[in-house]
């Protein structure tokens, strides 16, 4: 649709003779951006939270999908986490067999016992620390997966990547969703970009950061400045003309996307 309404701006400035002459130029207000919000997994929507014409800002959240067994397995997962017997027992019982294992290295060294019970006590000595090392992992590997179990948890709710306004509301709560579908569309309003073609003429005095005046088409009666953030390389031979884009602030969302508007910009 962009690309439609510019080429008409082209093929218009194309048709009305030297257009070096003219002190404005036609131009449309875009949206900086428009953002397509789906979901990374599939799922049954269990709110959508905002409708068409709200406002919403970065992080917010817009919808969210059914989490009940991830919310089990995140219960499950903590219990397993957070519970520290295993290893408790497990490093109690290390203690003692390595005190026994000490008192067994004193008699031998005063000839009272013999060096194979000392062997003994050392292999039940590694197998005390493998054991405690074991269980120390078990409860680490059950911590990093309450992680990701939260982190899915986390992917079931869908915020918003921008601050801006809602175009469009396409799905409601209990439908079933997939990662290729669609739940709304948002667009970002502040800044506008403002689309125009100028003659080739004007090219060499263009120039990034060059500021324009904005008059948007009535019932707007103000002007605004811009910006220029973008200068097309590549001419529109048919019509004589390049493309350019300015960036115009508008932090209140007074003026509109979407809009026609007219551009006057002092060359060089």
């Amino acid at each position: 649709m962009k690309m439609t309404r510019l080429l008409i701006l082209a093929t218009c400035l194309g048709a009305t003779g030297p257009a070096h002459a003219q002190d404005s130029f036609d131009c449309i207000m875009d949206p900086a951006r428009v953002v397509e919000i789906g979901t990374p997994v599939p799922g049954i929507l269990e709110d959508v939270t905002v409708s068409r014409g709200d406002s919403v800002t970065k992080g917010q959240v817009l919808a969210r999908l059914e989490s009940r067994v991830q919310e089990a397995t995140v219960n499950i997962l903590r219990t397993r986490a957070e519970n520290t017997e295993q290893v408790d027992a497990l490093t109690a019982q290390r203690d003692l067999i390595g005190a026994r294992r000490n008192r067994i290295a004193t008699l031998v060294e005063r000839g009272v016992s013999t060096p194979d019970r000392l062997d003994v006590a050392e292999t039940e000595m590694v197998t005390a620390v493998s054991a405690l090392a074991e269980a120390r992992l078990a409860r680490e590997v059950a911590r990093q997966e309450l992680e990701r179990a939260r982190a899915q948890i986390e992917e079931r709710t869908i915020t918003s990547p921008i601050t801006g306004v809602v175009m469009t509301a396409d799905r409601a709560s209990g439908e079933r969703i997939d990662t290729q579908g669609r739940i709304l569309s948002l667009v970002q309003l502040d800044p506008l970009h403002v689309e125009a073609f100028l003659p080739v003429d004007l090219y060499p005095g263009i120039a990034i950061g060059q500021p324009a005046e904005i008059r948007p088409a009535p019932p707007f009666d103000s002007s605004y400045t811009a910006r220029v953030t973008v200068i097309d390389r590549v001419f529109d031979a048919a019509s004589s003309t390049f493309g350019v884009r300015l960036e115009l602030s508008n932090p209140d969302g007074r003026l509109p996307a979407g809009h026609r508007c007219t551009l006057s910009i002092n060359t060089r």
